[in-house]
């Protein structure tokens, strides 16, 4: 039973999603720590695009749906699952000295990640209290 509940979808979205606001979080506190660093090129985490494009959410118009009409047919491969991946911006500079870090930008990023984290981890608190409660109502 507890293994039907640590490999559900709900805990495995989760938990990729707070181990990706972790990884964000320390990157935008590097690009903080370096907005004087003379050609320093921020990083950004890019998590939420992939995720949306293994669940097919990114509607590319590409996707072609397939289906087993037998069950003698080979199954479909399955693509692995994402995880976030830290990305250079080296395209932009901010000022003379080749850094392209935006304290207000890396700040107001900063919130924002601070706000999906706390979301998070609240739905995973609440999705553990459900089946907390599921498990225990069968008990007398």
């Amino acid at each position: 039973m507890l293994e039907q509940i640590m490999n559900s979808s709900n805990f495995d979205y989760l938990g990729r999603g707070l181990a990706a606001a972790t990884m964000r979080h320390e990157v935008i506190s590097n690009n903080i720590a370096n907005v004087n660093t003379p050609n320093f090129k921020r990083s950004a985490v890019n998590f939420e695009n992939l995720l949306a494009k293994e669940l097919h959410l990114d509607n590319d118009g590409r996707r072609l749906d397939m289906v087993r009409t037998h069950d003698r047919h080979l199954p479909m491969a399955l693509p692995g699952k994402v995880h976030a991946v830290i990305e250079e911006d080296g395209t932009t500079t901010m000022r003379v000295d080749n850094n392209n870090v935006d304290i207000d930008i890396e700040m107001a990023g900063l919130a924002k990640n601070q706000l999906y984290y706390n979301a998070m981890t609240t739905e995973l608190g609440s999705f553990i209290n459900r089946m907390k409660g599921v498990i225990t109502s069968g008990q007398s």
